[in-house]
C-alpha cells in the first residue's frame, strides 16, 4: 500500500475515532506502529457495533462516544454472550466474522487492563471480562475449505464469458437505462482490466488497487506489488491481461485526465464537472465486482473468488505448487494445498474420460 493510500485510510480511521471514547483513540494509538491502516479501521467498526449495541440494550450513556471504562468493566458473560448471539442473528454474522470481532475486543480490553496506566500507574480497568471469553471451535480441514470455496468461483469456461460480459454484454442489457449504459461505456476498459488483471495473475484486492503506472513492466507481462508483510515482489500476468491493459492504458489519460503527479493505474470516474481524478479504492473495487457478478448470474463471485479462480486453473494447468505458492504470494505451502482439492474433480473427470476412450478403441478393435 503506498503512502497516498496509508493516507486515505489513516483519515478514514480518525473519522471514526471522532465517534468513540477516548480510551479507544489511545488504543488505536499504540496500535499504528504495529498494524496497517485497513486493519485499524476494522477495529474502529467492531467498535461501533459494539457499544452501539450497549447503548440500545441500555447498558450505558445514550452515546457510545460517552461510554466509560466503568461500563466496561462491569459487563458480564452473559451480557458479552448476549452480544455474539446478536452478531450471529441479527446481523447474521458467520463464526469466522465473529471470532474476528470478539478478537478485536479482546485486544482493546486487553490493553485497558494490562498496558494502559492512569496517573497514579493503575490500570484503566480492573477487571476484564473478554478475558473470559472463548473464540468460536472453527475447524476446517483444506478439502472443507476447498468444497466451500468450490462452489464460489469461475471454471475455465466461464474466464472468458465473464471478460466479455464486463466488456461488452452488460452494457447491451442496460441500454435501455442511459444512466447505466454511459457510466459503463465511460468504465469498461478499466472494468476489463481489473477483472482481466486478477484472473491472469491471482492478485489480492489490495495488491490491485495499490499499483502504479511505474509498477507495470508490459514487455514482460509482470507488475511490481507490495505483498502482506511489506514484501516487494514481480508477478506475471496473463496474455490476455497485457492485452486489456494496453486497451485501457491507450484512454485512461484522455478520459480519467489524471494530475501529472498521479500516476496510479486504476482510476475512480471523475463526480461532478470539475470532478478530479482520484485512485479507484479497495471498496470500489469490490463493488464493481458485485454489480457485474450479480448480473453475470453469479452473485457470489467476489475480488477474493476471482483469485481462487485463476489459483485452481493454473495448478490444473500447470500443477505446480511451489510456483502457484510464489504466484499468489502465500507465507505457507499448506494454503496453496487448499487448490490441490479443488481440483479433484477435474482430475477423477480427466482420468474417467481416459478410461472411457480406451473401452471405446477396445470395442472399435472387436468390431474390425
Amino acid at each position: 500500500m503506498d503512502k497516498q493510500m496509508k493516507l486515505h485510510y489513516m483519515n478514514r480511521v480518525d473519522e471514526k475515532l471522532s465517534e468513540l471514547p477516548w480510551f479507544v483513540t489511545e488504543f488505536i494509538d499504540s496500535k499504528k506502529r504495529k498494524l496497517s491502516p485497513t486493519t485499524l479501521l476494522n477495529y474502529c467498526h467492531d467498535y461501533i457495533i459494539f457499544f452501539d449495541w450497549l447503548v440500545t440494550e441500555n447498558f450505558t450513556e445514550d452515546s457510545r462516544k460517552n461510554i466509560n471504562l466503568n461500563a466496561l468493566e462491569k459487563l458480564t458473560i452473559r451480557e458479552v454472550e448476549n452480544f455474539l448471539s446478536f452478531l450471529e442473528y441479527q446481523l447474521g454474522n458467520n463464526k469466522l466474522t465473529i471470532n474476528r470481532k470478539l478478537s478485536s475486543l479482546k485486544s482493546l480490553f486487553d490493553y485497558l487492563q494490562n498496558k494502559a496506566e492512569t496517573n497514579d500507574l493503575k490500570p484503566y480497568i480492573q477487571r476484564n471480562v473478554m478475558a473470559k471469553m472463548d473464540l468460536n471451535a472453527v475447524k476446517e480441514s483444506q478439502e472443507t475449505i476447498a468444497n466451500r470455496i468450490d462452489g464460489k468461483i469461475l471454471r475455465e469456461d466461464d474466464f472468458e464469458s465473464f471478460r466479455q460480459f464486463i466488456a461488452h454484454d452488460f452494457g447491451e442489457i442496460n441500454k435501455e437505462n442511459k444512466r447505466i449504459f454511459n457510466f459503463h461505456q465511460f468504465n469498461c476498459e478499466r472494468d476489463t482490466a481489473i477483472v482481466s488483471l486478477i484472473l491472469g495473475s491471482g492478485l489480492r484486492l489490495s495488491e490491485v488497487a495499490g499499483i502504479n503506472i511505474e509498477d507495470l513492466d508490459m514487455n514482460k507481462a509482470l507488475v511490481r506489488v507490495i505483498r502482506k508483510g511489506n514484501k516487494e515482489q514481480y508477478v506475471y500476468f496473463s496474455k490476455q491481461a497485457l492485452l486489456d491493459l494496453e486497451n485501457y492504458l491507450q484512454i485512461r489519460e484522455s478520459r480519467y485526465i489524471p494530475e501529472k503527479n498521479e500516476s496510479f493505474l486504476f482510476i475512480a470516474a471523475p463526480i461532478g464537472r470539475k470532478g478530479k481524478s482520484r485512485r479507484l479504492t479497495q471498496r470500489s473495487i469490490e463493488k464493481l465486482i458485485e454489480k457485474y457478478a450479480t448480473a453475470f448470474g453469479k452473485p457470489a463471485l467476489t475480488v477474493h473468488s476471482l483469485r481462487h479462480s485463476f489459483a485452481t486453473r493454473y495448478h490444473l494447468e500447470n500443477n505446480d505448487v511451489p510456483r502457484l505458492k510464489n504466484q499468489l504470494g502465500h507465507s505457507s505451502i499448506q494454503t496453496t494445498m487448499i487448490y490441490t482439492h479443488l481440483t479433484d474433480e477435474e482430475m477423477r473427470n480427466a482420468v474417467n474420460n481416459i478410461l472411457v476412450s480406451h473401452l471405446k478403441y477396445l470395442l472399435f478393435m472387436t468390431l474390425i
